[in-house]
């Protein structure tokens, strides 16, 4: 029976990695800020559900859902780092610094807080997955999006060096670089998204990956050929075709 931890659970595509794990029968612990999903996934799920109320910026508060599941359920045989936030964001404005300090903490310090409990047990295990959900975004950076594309590309470089660290120890880092998926994140993008994929199917897709230690993968296929043009643009090309694009909405911190 898979033992998974999974963050960012209480909507999008950690909720849909939720009901796809648990309609096959795994154990999780599932984390999130809001506690009320928590308690509908414990409800639809019993049994197969731990629900850990946190912010993923906590350590302390990961490291205590950590002990917590490993003393119960035993070590994981899969995590995921999900939780992420997205806003737009511009660093001529004073006022938008602390939501960009924000999206850093959450996307990527957030992901080695999630790891750095479980490494050391999974390590002695022999086995499991580390996974991050990154995204298309952190191939290049986008306007008005800086935070956003900084905070993927950090995630990107991080996993990579992860791997490496964890090279013959036989726990795999899987490093997904999800497109455009139907999420509440978003929905608030005032731009068309080619190959909007539905949450559901992006999970399905992921499980396949994630069950096969893939190293780096994009999802769906069609965006990973957009990734790959986008890296071979030179800069004044990528400027003059990009530097335009629409933006992603502001927000305040409160709102993140």
């Amino acid at each position: 029976m898979l033992k998974l931890f999974i963050t960012g659970a209480s909507s999008g595509i950690g909720w849909a990695l939720a009901e796809h794990y648990a309609a096959r029968g795994a154990l999780l612990g599932l984390c999130a800020r809001r506690a009320e999903p928590l308690h509908g996934l414990s409800a639809r799920w019993p049994g197969q559900v731990s629900g850990y109320p946190l912010d993923v910026t906590d350590a302390a508060a990961l490291h205590a859902a950590s002990e917590d599941f490993m003393a119960r359920i035993g070590v994981p045989d899969i995590i995921i780092a999900n939780a992420g936030v997205s806003v737009g964001t511009l660093t001529e404005c004073a006022e938008d610094l602390d939501a960009i300090r924000r999206v850093m903490e959450v996307n990527y310090f957030g992901t080695v807080a999630t790891f750095a409990p479980f490494i050391g047990a999974m390590r002695s295990a022999g086995r499991g997955r580390l996974v991050g959900i990154a995204s298309l975004a952190g191939v290049r950076g986008l306007p008005g999006a800086g935070a956003y594309s900084a905070s993927k590309a950090a995630m990107i470089s991080y996993l990579e060096s992860l791997r490496l660290e964890m090279h013959d120890s036989g726990v795999k880092v899987v490093t997904l670089c999800p497109g455009y998926i139907s999420t509440p994140m978003t929905a608030a993008n005032p731009f068309p998204m080619p190959f909007l994929m539905p949450a559901d199917e992006a999970a399905r897709r992921f499980a396949r990956v994630i069950a096969r230690g893939s190293s780096y993968t994009v999802v769906p296929w069609q965006m990973a050929i957009i990734g790959k043009l986008l890296r071979l643009l030179p800069n004044a090309l990528y400027d003059r075709l990009f530097a335009g694009a629409p933006r992603k909405p502001r927000r305040t911190l409160a709102e993140l």
